[in-house]
């Protein structure tokens, strides 16, 4: 498990950072998270800890934060600037290529081609073999599986009694 924590440690923060109020409170939930999923290897002895597992028990401690502190955002004369944190950056570029791991080859390959390479959409059609509408509508299917799988960025109100 520690190994497991070394390794997932800043996908999970940085989930959990970018949903929080502040620092202290990403810094309990992630807590939290570990915790729980201790707890769950222990009871459960074939659960195998991943990264995506553990963000999905991060997922549900943040919503039990978000319902236990059922509060509205009072404004702030002078808001905190978050500036350009490179730590934020980073933790960005690591959940992009995590989500990015989770699909499939085609859809991986093309956005890379487009966005990480910033090919136009004509060499990305030249290099994977396809005209240029298959490629257009193919990028269109990757962009929608990426958001999908893609951890969202603020928590929804679920408009069902509370639950996240």
């Amino acid at each position: 498990m520690l190994a497991v924590y070394d390794q997932a440690l800043p996908e999970v923060y940085g989930f959990v950072v970018r949903r929080c109020p502040d620092r202290r409170t990403a810094e309990d939930v992630t807590s939290e998270t570990f915790l729980a999923a201790m707890d769950s290897v222990r009871r459960r002895r074939d659960t195998e800890p991943t990264t995506g597992w553990l963000i999905g028990i991060a997922r549900h401690k943040l919503a039990d934060h978000w319902r236990r502190a059922q509060r509205t955002p009072e404004p702030v004369e002078n808001p905190p600037d978050r500036g350009n944190d490179p730590w934020d950056t980073e933790l960005d570029r690591m959940v992009a290529h995590h989500t990015l791991g989770q699909l499939s080859p085609v859809h991986r390959s093309v956005l890379t081609l487009r966005y990480v390479d910033d090919l136009p959409v004509g060499e990305c059609a030249e290099i994977l073999g396809r005209t240029v509408g298959a490629t257009e509508a193919l990028l269109t299917r990757a962009k929608r599986a990426f958001r999908a799988a893609y951890p969202e960025t603020q928590p929804q109100p679920s408009g069902r009694g509370g639950h996240a």
